[in-house]
């Protein structure tokens, strides 16, 4: 069992337990060097190596098509119809792979420096950023105007936002090597003002809006970006929009009293997505609460919080046959994996038995649709011993 300590820094959440640092490098090393090491030879790899011919963008504009559309076979020359929880093969994924390429690569390289203080890592992780953030030739455009195309009814959707989810460990990432002194001048300029320029985008443009008010997991998704990129670029006022959010609109809006999350459960997925969700929820709580405002033990009058909604899905994720709905559509059989509201789920709450499964679960899965839906892969980069939230 963990032995669990308290939280110490001016801005973390002296009422949660945490994990000591030095456990958690015992239990992440071998698996964080063996991908940091491959990493140093992955160079830096921008959505304007992959031109997309259907976008009505330019190089530096992110596109991607929406997952569940496909040509009507009534009509195929036609606009695309939706067939939810089916992805069509077909469509453009080469920004999508990109920039999680990027979320994957970053994290573990910025996670090798933590344990090791080998600089390479470090120096490595910064070409990327340099490459996606700042350098004129190849930075991609703060803004995601044509996410989610779909062919004959939209050139990009507010819904394309849920795509850029993979940056918010890359965002806590650059945090982490700012505070420990690495990333400094010109690219840690250039990247924090990137990230500006997009928390204020996704803030301000009717898409951000669709998002915000979709009520579903989009939503949470939204406000976790929200979350963290106020985070790294220092926003007060964000931050303290989405503490307001979490608690007055996405726990009494999208939560059961049960804890379920019953417009997730309405889907042709509904175990794969109760996960996600429950994971965007986690780490809204986790990135959002200080010592006078903890939201993992935030509850509604009727008793909704994050307590329910970890406690109403650890038997299924512990037991998977015991879960009460059909199968997912797709990929029922890769799911569950090392869920991150779990681990800080398990700290934040005090139960051991949530971090006791996070430690048997696949931590590093492969199958695409997972690696979609499961954003939040590095824990190192999350927690640092005397390091503030």
């Amino acid at each position: 069992m963990l032995v669990l300590v308290a939280a110490v820094g001016p801005r973390a959440a002296p009422l949660h337990a945490q994990l000591p640092r030095a456990e958690l490098v015992r239990l992440e090393r071998a698996r964080v060097l063996s991908a940091a090491r491959r990493d140093l030879d992955e160079p830096p790899v921008t959505i304007t190596a992959f031109p997309a011919p259907r976008s009505a963008g330019g190089l530096h504009d992110y596109y991607s098509e929406g997952d569940y559309w496909w040509p009507d076979p009534q009509n195929p020359d036609g606009p695309y119809v939706r067939r939810d929880g089916e992805t069509n093969p077909a469509n453009f994924v080469a920004h999508r792979d990109a920039l999680r390429r990027l979320s994957q690569i970053v994290p573990a390289l910025v996670a090798a420096y933590q344990i090791t203080g080998d600089a390479r890592y470090a120096r490595h992780a910064v070409a990327h950023l340099a490459a996606w953030f700042v350098d004129a030739g190849t930075r991609m455009n703060p803004s995601l105007l044509y996410g989610q195309a779909i062919k004959g009814r939209a050139t990009g959707r507010g819904t394309g936002i849920i795509d850029t989810i993979h940056l918010v460990e890359v965002a806590r990432a650059v945090w982490m090597l700012e505070r420990m002194g690495y990333l400094k001048g010109e690219i840690l300029a250039g990247t924090k003002q990137w990230f500006r320029q997009y928390l204020e985008w996704i803030t301000t443009h009717p898409y951000g809006s669709d998002e915000r008010h979709s009520g579903n997991n989009h939503a949470a998704a939204w406000a976790l970006q929200v979350a963290e990129f106020a985070h790294l670029v220092g926003d007060d006022a964000q931050l303290e929009s989405m503490r307001a959010f979490f608690r007055d609109i996405l726990i009494p809006g999208q939560m059961a009293p049960d804890g379920s999350f019953p417009r997730e459960l309405a889907r042709t997925k509904p175990y794969g997505y109760s996960l996600f969700q429950l994971d965007l929820m986690a780490m809204l709580a986790e990135i959002l609460s200080t010592p006078v405002s903890d939201l993992w033990a935030y509850t509604t009058p009727d008793g909704r919080g994050m307590r329910q909604a970890v406690a109403f899905m650890y038997p299924f994720i512990q037991d998977k046959r015991t879960w009460p709905k059909a199968p997912d559509v797709m990929y029922f059989d890769q799911w569950p994996v090392r869920h991150p509201a779990l681990l800080f789920g398990g700290l934040a709450l005090h139960e051991s038995r949530y971090v006791d499964l996070w430690k048997t679960l696949d931590p590093d899965p492969t199958v695409d649709e997972v690696v979609r839906n499961y954003p939040i892969r590095q824990p190192l980069v999350w927690r640092r011993e005397g390091a503030d939230r």
